[in-house]
């Protein structure tokens, strides 16, 4: 009797693209940076919404993998409306939608709502895979041009987060609620970013940390991943420091302390094949969170 097929597991197919990208991209080199230039988020191009969550590291993957120029992506049905075909041979790159709906609540239970969420794959094209779209770069007028260190200083600003630069570390400090940071004239440039781009991708790392407190948006990780939640919590600020430096135009780069938490960080995403949507979604939770605090400041 033949064996049953398996059913597609989005969760399953995803968390492998990611652990395999991590374990091929080399040392100290995550999947979703790239050497000699930045990311942007990706966007859909019929809601022109930004791409959240998990949804980010998998076309960053895709990205980065097919060395795509554009940042638009749609389905095959978004492409056709857009009055564009995607090419013959051209494969789709893999993301989740959640679809609700509704069961009867469990009786025991008075925070059941009934509500429920399925996972959904879905498969989209880049920009640079259909024949019929122009990537165009808008005009900006010379006024509306900023340096992207100003707007990363004006941005760490209104976060509101207490930070000093003193000592040889980058750390956030839970008891004192404080971000500490070398003093920034010590960071020093690479061939791929400035000695000021080093400086703001470490904060964003700490930023992000310091979004997780309880007063703030307490994230703890600990009821579900333990004694692994501190290289998770790791997982998260990394993601949301990716995250921050592509919305802000920092170009990010590994920092030369990912070699201790890679190893935990593939057991983990090996052994739950949720992890990686869970820490994906907090950072882009925690990114979005302090990007409104800019957005608020400048209103």
């Amino acid at each position: 009797m033949p064996s049953k097929p398996q059913k597609f597991d989005v969760h399953q197919e995803i968390t492998n693209r990611i652990a395999e990208a991590i374990e091929t991209a080399g040392e100290f080199q995550l999947p979703w940076i790239r050497s000699g230039g930045g990311l942007t988020r990706p966007v859909n191009v019929a809601s022109k919404n930004t791409y959240n969550g998990v949804n980010i590291l998998s076309l960053w993957i895709s990205a980065i993998q097919s060395e795509y120029p554009s940042n638009l992506w749609g389905t095959y049905r978004q492409w056709q409306e857009k009055g564009c075909q995607v090419r013959k041979g051209e494969k789709g790159s893999l993301v989740v939608f959640y679809k609700r709906y509704t069961v009867e609540a469990a009786g025991d239970d008075e925070n059941d709502d009934g509500e429920r969420l399925v996972a959904r794959a879905s498969w989209v094209f880049n920009a640079a895979q259909v024949e019929g779209f122009s990537i165009e770069t808008p005009d900006i007028p010379e006024a509306a041009v900023f340096d992207p260190l100003a707007r990363a200083e004006a941005f760490a600003q209104a976060t509101g987060a207490v930070i000093q630069e003193t000592g040889d570390s980058a750390c956030y400090l839970p008891g004192d609620d404080l971000i500490r940071l070398p003093e920034r004239r010590r960071f020093t440039g690479t061939d791929t970013m400035s000695a000021g781009e080093s400086f703001y991708a470490v904060l964003c790392h700490e930023l992000v940390h310091w979004s997780g407190a309880k007063s703030r948006l307490d994230r703890n990780l600990a009821p579900r991943f333990g004694s692994e939640a501190y290289a998770m919590e790791e997982l998260v600020a990394e993601l949301g420091s990716a995250f921050l430096c592509a919305e802000l135009g920092i170009t990010p780069e590994p920092r030369t302390d990912h070699a201790c938490y890679i190893k935990t960080w593939l057991e983990v995403l090996k052994n739950d094949n949720k992890a990686i949507f869970s820490a994906a979604s907090k950072a882009s939770e925690a990114a979005n969170w302090l990007i409104a605090h800019e957005v608020e400041a400048g209103a």
